[in-house]
């Protein structure tokens, strides 16, 4: 019935209607878009492939039908095939491949008359049969891919009408480009859309891109800037803009182009303002967009590139080995026509034959030909089939280990590359990431320093130690990750995360007391988001609002580089904030306040505020900033954020009275208390200011303090995209800067002192890898000057704030600032640089000229704000920089030190610092004491030159010296057990140069691991390729975000992790998993596995049909030479397509040589799948050898048993068919490690079919094998002795070469294989007496209890403990 339907679905697609013709035909067809040439605002023309999109029901209209005709419909069709074109383009693609190919010349070459040698259907039968289940395979895919595409395209979306002027319900596919589509909360968006209007009162919408990259954390977008009518409600006749774009590419992150408005006003276009095919709208109530690219010309269809492919090392190795079968066939044929041709002229009109003349020379020739067809068998054509589907078993197998299970993301492994798990077994270098991949990419804020001066938060770092040793956990197991479960909400106020959370008991006030205060946030955990204060800094933040300290003018710089240095961590990101009950907080722009000129003015307006110091004790306020938050942004309440309120003398000044509490048990989110009514009262003439204030309608402020009372304070969530933001951004909020709102033009930040200001947000300039550094220009909150806020690598910092450093106190400061750094690093923490420039109006006016025409480019545009924001990043004054702990993963050091035991070099490549670089290369073992540590830092190429040759010779030297010393019989304890290279990526540069490349390989093969740091993802994907193919060999690149993506891709095997920075390594990976732990597995037991499966697979194929065609080739010495076989057809054709073919498979999927727990143990064993032990062009040959011998055996034992006798042709060929299936099954088994109930049942269901077959044929087959008749011969000879001796003396003799030659080498030369297969068994039986003692024992004791127990339900745990102790001693024992 399936069938019928995907037949009906067909038929109708082929007979639909012109417009879904018109539809089709829009889909398959790509754009044909000529050049367009534009100008930019100087009137250059610029030129390139490029669109123009305009509103499809807009003021030009006419224009439209011009223009956007051509571009594809948003119907998507990912099916390969249709109804009429299954059967050419299926048999097309089959018949590229080589090995199709060659049998159908085979069937075409048997209908020659001159060379035929069977009948012409039987030889179609092999064919027929892979053809036929392929294509049925193929069919099923594609049916499957139908059914989606029909799903997806079907799906309704609302698109704006130009006849009905409202939107109406239509299909997916029905979208055109340049149609206006309007979309509501939790919609699936249905085409790449440049966003014109949100239900946002400040233009923003949040999208999840689960489905597109796999990142379930929320990203913001916003209306294109100076829309005309954007407050308004949108109008979409009235819209006349014109879109001017990049044609369709593949690039998620970027997207280029402008729009232009009818005063000819040109706006850029970015990939902020796209709204991406697949991404789902969140808590936005409506968005309406302008679809730009439709169906395949999407960014999510142009990355959907489906599974990966490559080609295994094995494989390549396996079409080598065919290429020598070919050569083998071609030498056996051409023996064949020699003797035919020898045969014929020596023969003098012979009387059993039928006259000709064709000449002996010409009759060999076609006899050649005829060889050819009787010995097709040589070549596996169906060896290809049988690795794919044991390949596919390998993966089931692999994907449902529940060792690689983790429970906390529900998560295994995930295998996308479907051909290439032979090649998890022959790795020999392993080139890792560390954020993320070896660590946990869980961001801790530890230290910081501040205009030269070091807080290290001791109070935190014990506090940290009694929370771990009250909680008796290791840290890493208190750790939570975000639900991602839970984030499918389908409410509109879904909040932006959901995380687990660890409570606490309110009263304590422990210093760990912090640690266990409820809180969420991205990235976050209960010590990511709980941090306590260090006490010195926290006393030079109280001087701000002090109401008697004199001012120091000599501390004021230093206050002023805190405030700036807190105002930067709090700012200068992306986070985007929520709360448990609200999805987003929206920020209401107040007017403009006078600005502070002065760090004193500062303090004088906190003391005339009467405001509290600053204090962070949690009875010292009852409104913290999210419990304000939630009054000002509460949905349903008149709350309203009012700014420039007058202020009149009865106002009331709010009466607070602070309360001081030791300063070790802050509370991470206090800030200063602020009052829900009335307004500050200032004189005017004083300060010159305007304090905003909050009005709440009396009796609702009544309810919200009584909720206040009852309910739990609400806390902020912080939606970061990195960890360390998360990080940062907590750390400021501990001190009282907290963000408490985002927009895309403004944010709100509470300071100490002063409660929630507004500030401007001119720019952000993100992060990127070339930078490596990210800043925002805001308008400062106090000042009012324009202030540049940068927070990157400190090398880059350091760098750019060195220009800057003209006087002797800034030299200072960044020379204790470094010292700073270098010992954060020592201590493994990751440093951030954080610095600011102030722009006077005219800086910051000719900037934004530059700025303005990057923005609106087409061409370059990278390059354009690239060069903007380098302009602007120059003369930075140091703040200050932190330090973040980032832990390593579990059972890291245990993996590295057993992949390194497994003859795997591991490199590190990471951006990290030198010095944090190396503390985490000893943390996980990478680095061992015993190591000598070798450093290459350079600043021009001839210095890197030199320090690679004099590392060279200092590794000769310190060999030699060992090599000396050890012939003397000193101890090996105090040589050096290697060498580890330490490169930073200013050096790695140079030695990346065509000229230094030997040089460096030379020396990094020399060195037993090597550690990369400084390192751009550029630098990682060269380095991967640099070993790849210079030395040649197998490569395995791991790494867990974006920046990993590259070096993944040009791995041999690429492994991602589905860590903290979403999913993009993951998905170009070729294997995924959630944990660095699970590469010891997938390497040293799935992959040794999957490697020696396959490899003893190929080898049995091509031993079985060898073995085969060589009776069928011996036979030709007695025959003359004519082609003619010893056996009818019919088995000849099944006996290597069916009698022969489901044994291997079963053991190329289930066989093991070694079990898990020996390889795990003793990684060492690794090496055979690194040196290819198993299939070695040696081992092949002696393979060939074997089968020579065997089918020798097996053709003349029947021979010269038979020979004198009238025995018949099919009667002699009979017993030969007998002792060679039972040669074949049983070498199987000698080559085998795994016998089972399951293998019985394949070996002996063979042999049955066999003889089934044979006898059912020989005595219902009367003319089915003309010109022969097999009739009876089958039953007659199994009925005589004389066969069962005969087959079982070849069977005996053909295997006991083998046999002997196993034994021999396994006892006099047993490699490491076969001595882990003996400590095998040998672990296996113990095991098993262990469990047969504990079983025999274990009734009696049963019986003995139970003489002192009742028999009630309890009874049956009698004798727990007894198991458990057994259970005990056996695990000893397995292990």
């Amino acid at each position: 019935m399936e069938h019928f339907h995907w037949f009906r679905h067909r038929w109708l697609q082929v007979v639909a209607t012109d417009s879904a013709q018109d539809l089709d035909s829009s889909t398959n067809s790509p754009p044909s878009k000529s050049d367009l040439d534009l100008q930019d605002h100087q009137g250059n023309r610029l030129s390139g492939k490029r669109r123009t999109v305009l509103a499809r029901h807009g003021p030009h209209q006419a224009e439209y039908q011009n223009i956007c005709k051509g571009y594809q419909g948003n119907g998507i069709r990912t099916t390969k095939y249709t109804l009429l074109s299954f059967i050419p383009m299926n048999l097309f693609q089959q018949f590229h491949r080589v090995a199709n190919l060659y049998f159908l010349f085979l069937v075409l070459l048997n209908w020659v008359p001159v060379v035929e040698a069977f009948q012409k259907e039987i030889t179609m039968i092999p064919l027929a049969v892979v053809l036929t289940v392929i294509a049925f395979k193929d069919a099923m895919e594609d049916y499957r891919r139908y059914r989606y595409d029909q799903r997806i395209n079907n799906t309704l979306t609302h698109v704006y009408s130009g006849k009905q002027r409202r939107y109406v319900e239509l299909r997916w596919a029905e979208v055109r480009v340049g149609d206006v589509v309007r979309l509501c909360c939790n919609e699936i968006i249905p085409a790449d859309m440049v966003l014109l209007h949100s239900s946002d009162t400040n233009g923003v919408c949040h999208i999840e891109t689960a489905n597109l990259d796999g990142e379930t954390n929320l990203k913001q977008r916003q209306v294109v800037r100076d829309l005309p009518h954007q407050g308004s409600e949108f109008t979409p006749e009235h819209f006349s803009s014109r879109i001017e774009c990049e044609n369709a590419n593949n690039d998620l992150r970027r997207f280029r182009g402008y729009m232009e408005h009818p005063n000819k006003l040109r706006v850029g276009l970015h990939s902020e303002n796209l709204l991406l095919r697949s991404c789902t709208v969140r808590n936005t109530e409506t968005v309406i967009g302008i679809v730009v690219y439709a169906g395949h010309e999407t960014k999510a269809m142009q990355n959907n590139s489906g599974p990966r492919y490559k080609r295994s090392k094995l494989e390549r190795r396996l079409n080598v080995d065919v290429l020598w079968s070919v050569v083998l066939l071609v030498l056996m044929c051409l023996t064949a026509a020699v003797g035919h041709g020898l045969w014929r002229s020596g023969l003098k009109d012979p009387v059993y034959m039928i006259p000709d003349d064709t000449h002996p020379a010409l009759a060999g020739f076609y006899m050649f030909w005829t060889m050819i067809i009787v010995l097709q068998v040589l070549i596996p054509v169906s060896l290809y089939v049988s690795i794919e589907i044991v390949k596919l078993g390998q993966i089931y197998f692999i994907q449902n280990d529940l060792d690689m299970y983790n429970a906390r993301l529900d998560s295994g492994v995930q295998c996308r590359a479907l051909n290439i798990t032979e090649d998890l077994g022959q790795i020999q270098y392993l080139f890792s990431d560390k954020t993320g991949t070896l660590t946990e990419n869980r961001m801790l804020f530890r230290r910081c320093t501040v205009a030269g001066i070091e807080y290290p938060h001791h109070e935190n770092a014990r506090a940290m130690e009694q929370y771990e040793q009250e909680c008796g956990l290791p840290l890493d197991n208190s750790l939570t990750l975000r639900s991602r479960s839970s984030r499918k909400s389908l409410s509109c106020n879904r909040s932006s995360v959901s995380l687990n959370t660890i409570a606490a008991d309110p009263d304590m006030h422990s210093p760990y007391d912090t640690l266990r205060k409820k809180t969420t946030g991205a990235f976050s955990s209960t010590m990511e988001c709980a941090i306590i204060p260090d006490v010195h800094l926290q006393q030079k933040l109280r001087a701000l609002s002090a109401p008697v300290c004199p001012p120091l003018k000599q501390d004021a710089a230093e206050l002023s580089h805190i405030l700036d240095f807190f105002l930067a961590l709090t700012m200068c990101n992306t986070v985007v904030v929520s709360s448990p009950s609200q999805p987003r907080h929206v920020v209401q722009m107040p007017m403009a306040c006078t600005p502070l000129r002065s760090l004193e003015d500062m303090k004088a307006l906190l003391q005339k505020l009467s405001l509290p110091r600053f204090s962070l004790s949690p009875s010292e306020n009852t409104d913290s900033p999210p419990s304000l938050t939630r009054r000002l942004f509460s949905r349903g309440r008149s709350a309203i954020y009012t700014p420039n309120t007058p202020i009149t003398q009865s106002q009331t000044p709010p009466q607070t009275t602070p309360k001081h509490t030791p300063a070790h048990t802050p509370s991470p989110s206090s800030t200063p208390k602020l009052q829900h009514s009335g307004a500050v009262g200032l004189k005017e003439e004083r300060l010159k200011l305007q304090q905003p204030c909050i009005e709440l309608d009396e009796e609702e402020s009544v309810d919200e303090e009584d909720d206040d009372e009852d309910d739990e304070e609400e806390e902020l969530l912080y939606e970061a995209e990195s960890p360390d933001e998360a990080a940062l951004v907590q750390a400021a909020k501990a001190y009282g800067y907290t963000l408490l709102g985002r927009s895309p033009e403004q944010l709100l930040v509470a300071v100490p002192g002063t409660g929630p200001l507004s500030v401007p947000l001119l720019h952000l300039l993100p992060f990127d890898s070339t930078r490596k550094r990210m800043s925002v220009v805001v308008r400062h909150p106090l000042t009012n000057e324009v202030v540049v806020y940068t927070k990157g690598a400190d090398n880059v910092i350091m760098e750019l704030a060195t220009t800057s450093a003209d006087d002797g106190c800034s030299r200072e400061i960044m020379n204790r600032t470094q010292q700073h750094l270098d010992s954060y690093a020592r201590e493994g923490l990751r440093t951030l640089c954080v610095a600011k420039r102030v722009l006077d109006d005219a800086e910051y006016e000719a900037w934004l000229k530059k700025h303005a025409f990057a923005e609106t480019s087409i061409e370059n545009r990278e390059e354009l704000l690239l060069e903007s924001a380098q302009r602007l990043e120059t003369n930075l004054t140091l703040l200050g920089a932190t330090g973040i702990v980032d832990r390593l993963q579990e059972e890291v050091p245990e993996t590295i030190e057993a992949l390194q035991r497994a003859g795997i070099k591991v490199w590190v490549l990471t951006g990290d610092k030198q010095e944090t670089a190396i503390n985490i290369a000893c943390a996980c073992k990478l680095l061992r004491p015993t190591d000598q540590l070798l450093t290459a830092n350079s600043d021009s190429k001839e210095a890197c030159e030199d320090r690679l040759f004099e590392l060279q010779r200092d590794i000769s030297t310190a060999t030699e010296r060992h090599m000396s010393d050890f012939g003397m019989g000193m101890s090996e304890d105090v040589f050096v057990s290697g060498f580890t290279l330490v490169i930073d990526g200013r050096t790695l540069d140079f030695a990346l140069q065509d000229d230094l490349k030997k040089i460096f390989l030379d020396l990094t093969s020399s060195c037993r691991s090597v550690i990369c740091c400084r390192s751009t993802p550029l630098q990682k994907s060269q380095v991967v390729r640099l070993i790849e193919e210079s030395l040649g060999v197998m490569t395995l690149a791991i790494g867990d975000g974006a920046n990993d993506v590259s070096m993944i891709q040009v791995a041999d095997v690429g492994v991602g992790i589905s860590g903290q920075e979403g999913m993009q390594a993951v998905m170009s990976s070729d294997f995924a998993i959630s944990r660095f732990k699970h590469l010891r597995k997938l390497l040293l037991v799935h992959g040794h596995w999957c490697y020696s499966r396959l490899a003893n697979m190929i080898l049995y194929f091509f031993y079985k049909n060898v073995m085969y065609v060589n009776l069928l080739f011996w036979f030709q010495f007695f025959c003359g030479f004519s082609g003619s076989t010893m056996t009818n057809s019919w088995v000849l054709i099944f006996f290597n397509l069916l009698f022969t073919s489901v044994p291997p498979l079963l053991y190329g999927v289930l066989d093991k040589d070694v079990s898990a727990n020996v390889l795990l143990s003793l990684p060492q064993l690794y090496k055979s799948g690194q040196n290819s032990q198993v299939y070695l062009p040696s081992t092949f040959w002696l393979t060939m050898l074997d089968a020579f011998y065997q089918s020798m055996v097996c053709f003349f034992i029947p021979y010269f048993t038979y020979a004198g006798t009238d025995i018949g042709l099919f009667s002699f060929g009979s017993p030969i068919n007998g002792s060679a299936l039972l040669i074949i099954l049983l070498h199987q088994v000698i080559e085998s490690h795994t016998l089972t109930w399951l293998h019985a049942a394949v070996l002996i269901g063979s042999a049955a079919f066999y003889y089934t077959f044979v006898l059912v044929f020989s005595v219902t087959c009367v003319i089915c094998n003309s010109p022969t008749n097999p009739y009876g011969v089958e039953t007659r000879l199994m009925s005589e002795p004389l066969y069962y001796c005969v087959c079982g003396l070849t069977t005996v003799l053909a295997l006991l070469p083998r046999v002997l030659c196993r034994v021999l080498c396994n006892s006099i030369f047993p490699t490491d294989l076969v001595k882990a297969q003996i400590l095998n068994k040998s672990v296996l039986e113990q095991y098993w007496a262990t469990v047969h003692q504990w079983k025999e024992k274990n009734p009696a004791r049963q019986k003995c209890n139970s003489k002192h127990m009742p028999q009630t339900a309890v009874s049956v745990n009698a004798d727990v403990s007894n198991s458990v102790d057994c259970s005990q001693t056996i695990g000893s024992v397995v292990s």
